[in-house]
């Protein structure tokens, strides 16, 4: 493997990349930004007696605790609720936690870029594809939880990589821009926890949007992690594919933050060494 272009100095007076441009560069550094989601994994799970296990066990934790704290309450309009909130759980977790950690590794990580030559998003663009592999392993057990209740693992489940799609793609553009913000203003790093804490209850995840009283509708309607949501939990729970709407919104938010996010942080980027 080819790691020369990682021992390229940062030069300042380089000139500013363009967005497209950085994306090339990531295209040029795809082997270094290999190893940097396979070292992530690695950092993630040495110390942990459980490793990689974990991963399968934190969704059933959770699902099991919500699962005892909320399925009487909405055993009338949600049969199987262990996979509904599970379902929910597993794409939540993915986007609130590479967009954290994406925000931490360009804040706290970012000195390399006054060591070393580094694309500008190659931090942010790891941490999804770390995520990625935590949502692949968090599939596992939502499956065991699918046979374990005789659930239909119906023939929607093959829309599930478009739907992941999309998440990723709308998780980098908010992890772009709260990353480029708490770069500048450090207070953003707490405020997103709190945004991101008010947001879970907001979103679906663990109740039926049917039970937001009509007055507060526009709440999922203009949540694009709703959408997002059903685009990844309708195929597994219901067996349906997503309302033509509930698509259309998905792909508009996940292009939309994921073109304003790249822009935003691109434009940016050459003055986060002398920020960080």
């Amino acid at each position: 493997m080819n790691l020369a272009p990682s021992s390229i100095e940062y030069d300042s007076a380089a000139g500013r990349l363009s967005p497209l441009g950085d994306l090339l560069e990531l295209l040029r550094y795809r082997d270094l930004l290999q190893m940097m989601v396979i070292n992530i994994i690695k950092i993630r799970y040495k110390r942990s007696a459980l490793g990689v296990l974990w991963s399968l066990l934190n969704p059933l934790l959770n699902m099991a605790v919500l699962s005892i704290a909320f399925s009487n309450l909405f055993r009338v309009s949600l049969t199987d609720y262990p996979i509904y909130v599970l379902s929910g759980l597993i794409a939540w977790n993915f986007f609130s936690q590479t967009t954290t950690f994406a925000m931490n590794a360009v804040v706290w990580g970012g000195h390399l870029l006054k060591r070393i030559y580094l694309p500008r998003t190659i931090f942010c663009v790891a941490s999804i594809g770390h995520g990625l592999v935590n949502l692949g392993l968090a599939l596992l057990p939502l499956l065991g939880i699918v046979l374990l209740l005789r659930h239909s693992v119906y023939v929607t489940w093959l829309f599930l990589p478009v739907a992941v799609l999309l998440l990723s793609m709308f998780a980098l553009g908010v992890a772009l821009l709260v990353s480029a913000l708490a770069v500048f203003f450090t207070d953003v790093v707490d405020i997103y926890q709190v945004l991101l804490q008010a947001a879970f209850f907001l979103t679906p995840v663990m109740y039926p949007k049917d039970i937001l009283p009509a007055q507060y509708g526009w709440i999922t309607r203009f949540n694009p992690m709703y959408h997002l949501l059903e685009l990844f939990r309708a195929p597994i729970y219901d067996g349906r594919l997503p309302e033509p709407l509930t698509l259309l919104v998905a792909v508009g938010s996940a292009v939309g933050a994921l073109l304003v996010g790249w822009w935003i942080y691109t434009r940016k980027a050459e003055e986060f060494v002398y920020r960080i």
